[in-house]
């Protein structure tokens, strides 16, 4: 999944120990230490290596790689690139794979255990976090050989805090409302380009007996995305970038108004969704059983059937109050180098390749959810959705990295999911109870 995002326990904040998700959540705890030793088990550092990794030269290097890409399409993806890259340098890899969410949710201990060489992970606050704890190695040496093959935006994607680089992108892709085209034309339903057309097109929906907005949060980090499109529609990217950092109060009209905003679609979403999981969701979206599901382009993963998947379509988060649809969530995933690595030579010609087109374009050879980043890429493959992920991202004035990659781990994860959970059940939120908690967490970094 592309997804790919979750944080810390206060335990664990306390202690200097962090993490981030997209997935469930990022949840530390008493559950995610105790499954700390799993991960840990199941991994094991090779020695580090000189000499470098292009070709047959003397004996060939050897690279772990820790990746929490474990759904079949992501998984074979990164198999792609990591037999590519073994036929071009000799050099092997070894893949430990550790379901999707307790390697986000144990990605603290895993980098201060012992690590794979390098792991797969996600630019923004998250990448900055570890940088900063120095738990990851700097990748400068790394961006000398690939950085005029990337933008300047994916270039600050990233540089951590101290001005290093420690980030190799692969891929990005956008959030959005994705739908089947065939439903629509079917129903008569039109694009909704105003909040208020949203609501309207849900409630007729609602009668023609569909669920409106499929919707899954057991794992606690999807409605973090509805949360930060309405946010930014409601007050402007800068807020969202301000109240992440806790620069902006969360017990402010501000951000009362995005709550109010969203009560709105609240009978609309999906019933079952705090018992659902994301790939649950996509399938109903398959089945039409529901009229449209707002989630990042890897949705399309679940749909191997080609018809199905040639009948997806998506729209941008209609507009509301303050600045159109000029923002876009359009997370980056791509892979980190573990301190222990830092001399890995082999490591690092991995991370190389994977900053290369020919990189990437073995990961889209088999996941073509996604975007790839690198200028020297084969885009003309991109079927129709990709082409139009592609125009919205390169038109969108603000990229946003969603809100737990964005935000502190321990607010994302030990404060919004359970409060957003909580909201979805009941419609109730205590802005004064986010604030107080958000101070306590960042005060203590």
């Amino acid at each position: 999944m592309a997804p790919q995002e979750s944080a810390p326990s206060a335990a664990e904040t306390e202690s200097g120990f962090s993490r981030r998700t997209v997935l469930k959540g990022i949840g530390f705890g008493a559950a995610g230490i105790a499954a700390a030793p799993v991960l840990a088990a199941c991994t094991g550092g090779s020695k580090p290596s000189s000499g470098g990794g292009g070709g047959g030269g003397a004996a060939s290097k050897s690279v772990t790689v820790g990746s929490g890409s474990s759904d079949d399409v992501p998984k074979r993806a990164y198999q792609a690139v990591f037999d590519a890259f073994k036929a071009q340098s000799g050099d092997t890899v070894k893949v430990n794979t550790v379901p999707h969410n307790d390697f986000q949710n144990n990605i603290n201990s895993y980098l201060q255990g012992s690590p794979d060489d390098v792991f797969t992970w996600f630019a923004g606050y998250r990448m900055r976090y570890y940088a900063g704890k120095s738990l990851v190695a700097p990748v400068d040496d790394v961006w000398d050989s690939i950085g005029s093959n990337f933008s300047d935006a994916l270039k600050q994607a990233s540089t951590g805090d101290d001005g290093k680089k420690y980030f190799v992108p692969n891929y990005n892709y956008p959030w959005g409302y994705f739908y089947r085209k065939s439903l629509w034309a079917s129903k008569g339903y039109q694009v909704p380009k105003t909040f208020d057309e949203l609501k309207t097109l849900c409630a007729q929906m609602k009668k023609d007996g569909l669920i409106p907005i499929g919707f899954a949060d057991k794992d606690g980090w999807p409605a973090m995305g509805t949360f930060d499109y309405i946010n930014m529609r409601t007050n402007g990217y800068q807020f969202h970038v301000d109240l992440c950092a806790h620069k902006e109060s969360w017990d402010q009209q501000k951000v009362k108004d995005v709550f109010d905003n969203w009560k709105a679609l609240l009978p609309f979403q999906d019933p079952s969704a705090l018992g659902a999981t994301w790939q649950e969701a996509a399938q109903n979206l398959g089945k039409q059983k529901s009229g449209m599901y707002l989630l990042g382009s890897f949705v399309t993963q679940q749909f191997t059937d080609k018809k199905v998947l040639a009948d997806i379509d998506f729209f941008p988060f209609p507009a509301m109050a303050v600045e159109g649809q000029d923002s876009v969530e359009a997370p980056i995933d791509g892979l980190m180098l573990t301190k222990k690595a830092a001399n890995n030579q082999a490591a690092k010609d991995l991370l190389k390749f994977m900053g290369s087109g020919k990189g990437q374009d073995a990961y889209a050879s088999i996941d073509t959810s996604n975007l790839q980043t690198a200028k020297d890429a084969d885009t003309s493959k991109f079927n129709a959705l990709n082409k139009k992920s592609a125009e919205i991202i390169a038109n969108a004035k603000h990229i946003s990295q969603f809100f737990d990659r964005d935000a502190l781990p321990a607010m994302a994860n030990n404060v919004m999911i359970p409060a957003l959970q909580k909201f979805i059940k009941d419609g109730s939120i205590d802005t004064k109870n986010l604030e107080a908690q958000a101070k306590s967490l960042y005060a203590a970094q």
